[in-house]
């Protein structure tokens, strides 16, 4: 019995040791160290401060980056959005356009068709998609025509346009589809 008295005053000496150390430790800073550990958390916390404005400025403009991109991306969709469609429609435009030409004036037919033709062009107009309008002796561009041959047109300019094989149609303002044609070159 007596070593565990023994034991536990040893115990209560080194628990009081340690809580004087403590004691030492906590003692009161003076004033100057207080305001120097102040002044290095004051330092601290502005850096992380500024660091999150920073964080926080460059989230918004992110943002609203991000929202003019989704408004353009969309405004693009419901300005284009019909491509595709209209490209799958212009074969049969074509064809159209092809029976007129061919169809001799007495068939009675044909003022169908020509109903029919007048009324996918207007309903294609009301979605922004127009002709290319390329009449014979026109110049030649590029980024409206395409050229499939090229011919020797004593009558014409050279680099006018001879013939158009197939018309070529825009989208609003984008190409559809480049006016396939026929150029004149110098005999």
């Amino acid at each position: 019995m007596d070593k565990k008295k023994h034991d536990a005053h040893q115990h209560d000496k080194k628990a009081e040791a340690h809580s004087e150390e403590n004691v030492e430790l906590t003692q009161p800073l003076s004033d100057a160290d207080r305001i120097k550990e102040l002044e290095e958390a004051l330092a601290a916390k502005g850096l992380e401060s500024a660091a999150n404005w920073d964080r926080y400025l460059r989230e918004r403009a992110d943002l609203e980056n991000y929202r003019k991109r989704v408004q353009k991306e969309k405004e693009e969709i419901l300005k284009y959005g019909n491509e595709q469609i209209v490209l799958e429609v212009l074969p049969a435009l074509d064809n159209l356009e092809r029976a007129i030409d061919h169809a001799s004036e007495e068939d009675p037919v044909i003022e169908g068709v020509r109903l029919t033709l007048t009324m996918l062009l207007s309903t294609l107009k009301k979605f922004g998609v127009t002709p290319i309008e390329t009449p014979q002796g026109t110049p030649f561009d590029p980024q409206y025509h395409q050229a499939m041959t090229q011919v020797p047109a004593p009558d014409q300019e050279p680099n006018t346009i001879v013939n158009v094989f197939q018309k070529g149609y825009m989208i609003n303002d984008r190409l559809l589809r480049p006016a396939m044609v026929t150029v004149a070159v110098k005999a």
